[in-house]
């Protein structure tokens, strides 16, 4: 897929939204109700990286403080959700071991990948960063992993949300009306195509977690190193 044109065409949907008030709200971001857990195996950006994204995000708290601002922490980029979050879901559920050798194998092979964040997307619930691999490695181990876990009877839901393809990540959430919406709307303009940086992906992360990805609930179970 043309990567690029997806995420316009995202970022054109969405602010036409915007300009509308038609935010979508999660209601749950903050419930201590919400149990909805899973596994997925994930990208953490570099330091660096995350410096600059957090710079932005500090302009934006400053227009729309009480917005679910992801923590430098909590940003990763999904490479796949395993086992998509759902309540009732829990880690002794299932044998790690047998999910870690699945991981290995797809990842046997594949080369170094380096990740490039340049500019902004959306959807009407959130705003993410456009993500854009060197090498092409992420859809790869994506196309590797879905051909490996099809071929088991392990609990698994690959792209049962959506077939992933993008290399995004999601940066604010909507958790209330937006108050400032000229000035908001303007900053995401100044930030449009803003180079956030590249990082090389010195490795993959195996985690059991939340929906938000919140460092409180999400247990690293394996590291990944590319081969």
């Amino acid at each position: 897929m043309n990567l690029n044109k997806h995420y316009e065409e995202m970022w054109s949907k969405s602010l036409e939204k915007f300009e509308r008030n038609e935010f979508q709200i999660d209601p749950q971001i903050d419930s201590s109700d919400d149990l909805r857990r899973g596994v997925t195996l994930l990208i953490r950006p570099s330091e660096l990286v995350k410096t600059e994204i957090s710079n932005f995000i500090n302009d934006l708290k400053i227009i729309e403080p009480h917005q679910y601002y992801y923590p430098s922490s909590d940003i990763h980029i999904t490479v796949m959700s395993i086992i998509s979050c759902y309540s009732g879901f829990y880690l002794g559920d299932i044998n790690i071991k047998d999910y870690e050798e699945l991981i290995a194998l797809s990842l046997k092979n594949l080369r170094n990948e380096q990740i490039k964040f340049k500019g902004l997307t959306a959807s009407p619930s959130c705003l993410m960063l456009k993500g854009f691999a060197a090498n092409n490695q992420i859809n790869l181990l994506r196309d590797n992993l879905r051909v490996n876990f099809n071929q088991t009877n392990l609990n698994s839901s690959l792209d049962s949300r959506y077939e992933i393809q993008s290399i995004h990540a999601t940066i604010v959430r909507f958790k209330t009306e937006i108050k400032n919406k000229k000035a908001f709307l303007e900053l995401l303009e100044k930030y449009r195509d803003f180079d956030f940086g590249t990082f090389e992906v010195e490795h993959y992360e195996f985690v059991f977690n939340d929906w938000y990805q919140k460092k409180e609930f999400t247990k690293i179970l394996n590291i990944f190193r590319p081969l």
